[in-house]
């Protein structure tokens, strides 16, 4: 199992704490890592490109000239694709779905995988408990200070801390969440990971 050092709110180790093989130990695998961030990233997509058609340009009720008889070429619409400033044929239509699904076993790979890779990094930080009595950011930036974890944290927490959660929300490349919301590009996406213990049972607990 592996071992890494159990610290306090005031950056002092207080212990070490052993790591679940199943979770933090296994054998890293990039291609489902990679596919996880791919799915997060595109199911983060919204289909916002729209283009109009030739019933929804505004103009061209009217018939251009008449049909027969001008020599020209007959028209119902100056809106139609054909014409400069008329609709557009196969455009976008602002209902694509980027939306990217993954099978439970590998999304739990990835997840490791990325728990794993951060403990063999040095990245993972376990803190005893992690608890402030007040929302206050500078309580906060004092607690990451002592840690040196960098200026981009994920921190992970075992319940709904809201006085944590309202100190940490402002500080620029300092992001929140709890142990059963935890993805693997935030995993990755960051300096250093921060955990309490309790969270590190939690994980344990749901994804041994």
């Amino acid at each position: 199992m592996p071992k890494v050092a159990l610290y306090n709110q005031q950056g002092e180790q207080v212990g070490d704490i052993e790591l679940s093989d199943a979770i933090f130990a296994i054998k890293v695998s990039e291609a489902a890592m990679h596919q996880a961030v791919l799915a997060y990233l595109a199911n983060q997509r919204l289909a916002s490109a729209k283009t109009k058609t030739r019933t929804e340009v505004r103009g061209g009720g009217r018939k251009p000239w008449r049909q027969k008889g001008t020599g020209r070429a007959r028209h119902g619409s100056i809106r139609s694709p054909i014409w400069r400033g008329g609709g557009i044929t196969f455009g976008p239509d602002g209902k694509r779905n980027y939306k990217q699904t993954m099978p439970r076993k590998l999304r739990r790979l990835a997840l490791k995988s990325a728990l794993t890779a951060k403990v063999n990094a040095g990245s993972l930080i376990v803190l005893d408990t992690l608890t402030l009595d007040v929302p206050k950011t500078k309580d906060i930036v004092n607690v990451l200070g002592k840690l040196n974890t960098g200026r981009k944290v994920l921190i992970v927490l075992d319940g709904p801390q809201e006085n944590v959660v309202k100190s940490a929300r402002n500080i620029p490349g300092v992001k929140t969440t709890h142990a059963g919301q935890l993805n693997v590009y935030d995993i990755l996406n960051t300096d250093n990971l921060v955990v309490t213990r309790g969270a590190v049972n939690q994980m344990e607990e749901v994804f041994a």
